[in-house]
């Protein structure tokens, strides 16, 4: 069952599409971090503010210095402790798409606890881009039954694992990390 989503779901991905799929923390709509064109549909079907960044899912925080110019050594004993799922806001993003990098050189990174997201980012061998199922302003979905119809329409594939649960789950806290350590809670 989770092999053959994940290779459903990595099909898609590969061939520019957007999905939704259930992660570490609530459901998330997502695609190739490397997909402008991808990017800008996800941004569309959330009405989004391109100006208003999203994230991007790791599958291991080997891989950060691939995606930031300057990784506080900080970044890794953060990920390491901490006791909840963990969003570090770190400026000099690289090797991605323009269209998800902010103004300013940020970028969100996660590093997945999710067996499905994990899996997915190894094959995908890319970082997936990761926002809430919902339309923007409008509230975070915490589970499957939560997400509105127009998201499940505009996605190109719905990833059929964790849709039956109904346990909440809260978006994660969201660090902002200067290259000299120090860092700034913005969601707790």
């Amino acid at each position: 069952m989770l092999r053959d989503e994940i290779e459903k779901a990595l099909k898609v991905v590969r061939e520019g599409g957007i999905i939704l799929y259930p992660t570490d923390t609530i459901w998330g709509i997502g695609c190739d971090a490397t997909n402008t064109d991808a990017i800008k549909r996800i941004y569309t079907l959330k009405q989004r503010d391109e100006a208003k960044s999203m994230i991007i899912l790791l599958d291991t925080e080997n891989k950060l210095e691939s995606y930031i110019s300057e990784v506080p050594a900080i970044a890794y004993d953060l990920i390491e402790y901490a006791e909840n799922p963990l969003t570090l806001v770190m400026p000099g993003a690289k090797n991605l798409s323009p269209a998800i990098i902010s103004a300013d050189g940020s970028i969100g990174i996660r590093i997945a606890k999710h067996d499905f997201c994990q899996q997915l980012i190894q094959k995908l061998r890319k970082p997936l881009v990761s926002t809430s199922a919902n339309i923007s302003g409008r509230p975070s979905p915490q589970f499957f039954g939560q997400v509105e119809q127009e998201i499940i329409d505009g996605v190109d594939y719905v990833v059929d694992l964790e849709q039956h649960e109904t346990q909440p789950k809260r978006p994660s806290t969201i660090i902002r990390l200067q290259p000299n350590g120090t860092f700034e809670f913005l969601r707790r």
